[in-house]
């Protein structure tokens, strides 16, 4: 900073403000402050700036897996509001892996970062409340927060999946299989409650053989349709309960010689191309990253806010699957 001064012909705390913008600086002197700045190759130090103010100007966002095409535009938001404010974003995959949730969460907090956004893998999260206490900010999205208090920005999984397995009902089906993920998950039991609720608005019955939540990988859920589908009263269409369970429905009911419904939760890229195209209940994954990280930033400026429970509409996207009648 001595140097950009002395270079600039200004003193130290002129270079304070402009590196800082802080007003009371003239334009022809911030441009001489910026030229010095260009010329000499100056970087604010940062460690320095945290041991003054007390904040990094980072948040951390730990999800359950980057590779997902849902936290793309979830991660993305997160990304652009934070750096509305200033901030950079920290972000790390728990892999549904309630230990390596806490093992990301807790360094991050390590790392000093001012807050936290939160996709829950555990359903604990009593260790982060000394940090809170501490001052991190801290928001959880998608799923709830286990065992604590805390802010929380969800879809309407529920209602989503309801009027999804509606729209089938509305189709003729009166059979349709729910494949879903594992039953500790939030989303997936919400989901299926959802499913359950269509089914008995309709007065319709379920048969047990007709549910099944697990493993979202390849050969669970292929070998959970294909039994389904055999024996003398296969389901007529299935509700898929996340993106990567459509996808692999999709992919069991083209290689089938009979035509089966679908309707799958969450959209996903191609799904409008496919013939069919491929009917979804979408929830806006920007949105809920939108939402949770300006309530991070009003908890962050200081807001004295109770936790809040906020729920973000779905929406249905009819695309042919899901209009398919029953066969026969």
């Amino acid at each position: 900073m001595k140097d950009v001064a002395a270079r600039a012909g200004v003193g130290l705390k002129t270079v304070s403000r402009v590196v800082n913008d802080e007003p009371g600086v003239t334009a022809d002197t911030e441009k001489r402050v910026h030229e010095a700045i260009e010329a000499l190759g100056f970087r604010r130090n940062d460690s320095a700036r945290v041991l003054r103010k007390g904040r990094t100007a980072t948040v951390g966002l730990v999800l359950e897996d980057l590779a997902d095409p849902f936290y793309g535009p979830l991660n993305r938001a997160v990304e652009e509001v934070a750096r509305a404010h200033g901030a950079l974003l920290i972000n790390g995959s728990s892999a549904e892996d309630p230990d390596r949730e806490r093992e990301l969460a807790l360094a991050l907090c390590a790392r000093r970062v001012d807050g936290l956004i939160v996709i829950p893998a555990g359903d604990d999260h009593r260790y982060l409340e000394p940090e809170m206490r501490a001052g991190v900010a801290t928001v959880f999205v998608d799923r709830p927060a286990g065992r604590i208090d805390a802010d929380v920005v969800l879809s309407d999984n529920f209602g989503g999946a309801r009027d999804g397995v509606a729209h089938l009902i509305a189709a003729g089906h009166r059979r349709i299989g729910f494949v879903g993920d594992h039953p500790h998950i939030h989303t997936a039991t919400e989901r299926l409650r959802g499913y359950r609720s269509a089914m008995e608005a309709a007065g319709l019955p379920v048969a047990e053989s007709w549910v099944s939540l697990g493993s979202t990988a390849p050969a669970r859920v292929s070998a959970t349709a294909a039994g389904m589908l055999a024996g003398p009263g296969p389901v007529t269409a299935f509700f898929a309960g996340n993106n990567r369970v459509t996808v692999t429905l999709v992919r069991v009911l083209a290689a089938g010689t009979r035509p089966v419904a679908l309707v799958g939760f969450d959209d996903f890229e191609l799904a409008d191309l496919l013939r069919p195209g491929i009917t979804v209940v979408a929830q806006d994954a920007a949105a809920l990253g939108r939402v949770a990280t300006d309530r991070l930033f009003q908890r962050l400026a200081g807001a004295d806010l109770p936790p809040v429970r906020l729920e973000l509409p779905t929406r249905l996207v009819a695309r042919g699957s899901g209009e398919i009648p029953p066969a026969g």
